[in-house]
C-alpha cells in the first residue's frame, strides 16, 4: 500500500488512514492526510488539493514560521484553517542556532528529544491539538494536518489520532516512521542545507542533515513515556488534557471508521 502522495512542492504528503483498529473496522482512506508546509506548492499542487476536497487545514506552525513561509491556497478556498499565535515554549530553530559555530548530528537529536519531552504539554500544542480533535469529530470532508517539515508536531498528533481511533501501537509507530523514506529524505536534505546556511550561516554535514530530516522511535516513545508518567495512560491524557472524552471519542469513531 503506497501512502506517500507525490506533489511538486509539498513534502511528506501522505494518507494516514486505512489502518485496522481494535474495533474491527479500519480507518477510512481518503479522509486523513498529513504533510509538510504548503509554502512551496505549485499551481498543480493547489489544483490537486482542491480536487481532493480538503475541508480543513490544521497548521501547527508558530506565527513566525507562517510569516516566513506563508501557506498558499487555491482560488476560491473556503475551508477551515486551524492555527494559533500562542508563543511557543521552544525557540524557533533559526533563533536557537544563532551564535553556534557547528551543528553536529547530536545537536539535532538532542533537540528532538527535548522537544518530545515538552511537546504534549506545551500550551500552544494543547490548544491546537484540542481544537483539531473537536474539528475532526464535527466537520465533514477530508483534513490535512501539517507543520514545517511534517514530521514532529505532525507526527505526534497523527500518532495520538491513531491511538484514539484504536490503531495498534505497531501500526502507529510504523506510520510515524514512514517519514524516513530515503529518496524523500535526500530531497529534504538538499533543501535544508542551503536553508540553514541562509538562515544561520551554518551548513551542517550530511550526517547532521540526515538526523535533522528524520524521525526516531525514541522521540515518540519519549513523548508517550512523559504522558504516561504524568497521567497514567494515553487515554487519560487525551481526556484530561485534550478533552477527548468518551463522547468525543464516539463521534471520532463514527466519522473516521469505515
Amino acid at each position: 500500500m503506497t501512502r506517500h502522495i507525490d506533489f511538486d512542492g509539498i513534502e511528506n504528503f501522505r494518507d494516514f488512514g486505512g489502518y485496522d483498529t481494535v474495533h474491527g473496522r479500519p480507518l477510512k482512506r481518503g479522509l486523513l492526510y498529513r504533510s509538510a508546509n504548503h509554502a512551496y506548492a505549485s499551481e498543480a499542487d493547489l489544483a490537486r488539493m482542491r480536487q481532493m476536497g480538503l475541508a480543513t487545514i490544521i497548521d501547527l506552525r508558530r506565527s513566525e514560521e507562517r510569516a516566513r513561509e506563508p501557506s498558499k491556497r487555491w482560488p476560491g478556498f473556503g475551508g477551515t484553517v486551524i492555527e494559533n499565535d500562542i508563543v511557543s515554549d521552544h525557540g524557533d530553530w533559526a533563533d536557537l542556532m544563532k551564535g553556534l559555530t557547528d551543528l553536529p548530528p547530536e545537536w539535532f537529536y538532542n533537540d528532538g528529544m527535548g522537544y518530545y519531552r515538552r511537546a504534549p504539554f506545551e500550551p500552544r500544542h494543547v490548544d491546537l491539538f484540542s481544537r483539531y480533535f473537536t474539528t475532526l469529530a464535527e466537520s465533514g470532508g477530508p483534513i490535512v494536518v501539517h507543520c514545517a517539515a511534517g514530521k514532529d508536531r505532525t507526527g505526534l498528533i497523527c500518532a495520538l489520532t491513531h491511538h484514539a481511533a484504536g490503531v495498534g501501537h505497531d501500526d502507529l509507530m510504523a506510520d510515524y516512521l514512514l517519514t524516513n523514506d530515503e529518496a524523500r529524505m535526500a530531497r529534504k536534505m538538499d533543501f535544508l542545507g542551503p536553508w540553514l546556511e541562509k538562515q544561520v550561516g551554518i551548513r551542517p554535514s550530511e550526517a547532521a542533515l540526515k538526523v535533522a530530516v528524520s524521525v526516531h522511535a525514541d522521540y515518540l516513545d519519549t513523548a508517550f513515556a512523559v504522558i504516561v508518567e504524568r497521567h497514567g495512560s494515553l487515554d487519560a491524557y487525551l481526556a484530561e488534557v485534550l478533552g477527548v472524552d468518551d463522547a468525543l471519542r464516539e463521534r471520532l469513531h463514527a466519522r473516521l471508521l469505515a
